[in-house]
């Protein structure tokens, strides 16, 4: 049986414990978590960021070395460097489950926020310099990712998913349309990370962070999104991210979260 070694990372634009940073030790109760050390307060934002993605690098890499697949807790997206930093990229695809595409570049980003970026320098395009810090980084083929469940968009991002080289199931994904997006990948690489931003639950289902948006996927739709990539892959590793406590005021999403949580640990264990 492979064990899970569940991490986390209570972050949110590198501070700990704000708005989406409190999402990972709520998650991580009871669960056994190994923390990603913090970051001086002092650093310049992205510099926070992309050290803790240094310091993730590291936890990843020494859970797969002891023959575990990593489980990330992390209050932003921009933790996919550092874990895939950790796995490797080699044979490496990618299946990101988000209400947003965070495909923005520096060059057309209106919001000034980092984490809409993450895919985006995941797949190789914006901040060479400084994603190449991290130890372990290569970035991933676009033609080597699946984003599902995108919908909150504005016109300039549908557009740059459009162009992208992503293999897309956007919106109320159905189990056909995932599986069409998914079967672009077989042949094509011999794993995969899943990311699961918790906001990629329709936000009538439970308000995962103050970005949720209706017209997703119901919990039992991402559950078995969970499932469908578990049956099509090896999973080297995989993420929860984006929960934010104070916006789910009636614990839909943090029942959600859980049941992701426990769902791929079930998966891992029993493979």
């Amino acid at each position: 049986m492979t064990a899970v070694r569940v991490i986390s990372w209570p972050y949110q634009d590198g501070l700990p414990e704000i708005g989406m940073g409190a999402g990972p030790t709520v998650l991580a109760r009871g669960l056994g978590a190994v923390t990603v050390p913090a970051v001086e307060a002092r650093r310049p934002e992205i510099g926070r960021i992309i050290e803790l993605d240094r310091r993730l690098a590291a936890a990843v890499r020494a859970a797969t070395e002891a023959g575990a697949v990593p489980l990330v807790l992390a209050g932003q997206c921009m933790s996919a460097l550092g874990t895939v930093a950790g796995i490797g990229a080699e044979g490496l695809g990618v299946v990101w489950l988000d209400a947003h595409a965070d495909m923005d570049t520096p060059e057309d980003n209106r919001s000034g926020f980092f984490d809409v970026m993450a895919l985006s320098v995941l797949t190789g395009t914006g901040w060479k310099a400084l994603r190449e810090t991290i130890p372990g980084f290569a970035p991933v083929p676009e033609e080597h990712v699946v984003l599902a469940g995108a919908r909150d968009l504005e016109p300039y991002q549908r557009e740059r998913v459009g162009r992208s080289a992503v293999h897309a199931a956007l919106g109320a994904f159905g189990a056909e349309q995932l599986e069409r997006a998914l079967g672009a990948l077989r042949g094509e690489v011999e794993r995969v990370y899943l990311h699961v931003d918790l906001d990629v639950l329709d936000s009538r289902a439970g308000r995962a962070n103050e970005y949720a948006a209706p017209g997703g996927p119901g919990p039992a739709e991402v559950l078995a999104a969970v499932d469908a990539v578990f049956d099509a892959f090896p999973v080297a590793a995989a993420a929860l991210t984006a929960y934010d406590p104070a916006e789910d005021t009636n614990g839909r999403a943090l029942d959600v979260g859980r049941r992701v949580i426990a769902r791929i640990r079930e998966r891992v264990e029993r493979a």
